[in-house]
């Protein structure tokens, strides 16, 4: 079996990387509105799981 190797930090980082490029130019108000869409978009994914869904998030 081959072993994957997996960087946590370095994931973490990527993720971080990807939000600040995408929240770079907005406004506060538009910053405000992108959590709370992606929040909404999280719970709406994890009342899905719960009740035995899909567990690949797109």
């Amino acid at each position: 079996m081959k072993m994957i190797k997996f960087n946590c930090v370095e994931m973490k980082r990527h993720g971080a990387e990807k939000v600040a490029e995408k929240i770079k130019h907005m406004t506060k108000e538009q910053e405000l509105a992108f959590w709370q869409e992606q929040t909404q978009q999280l719970k709406n994914y994890q009342e899905l799981i719960k009740q035995g869904g899909n567990s690949v998030r797109t």
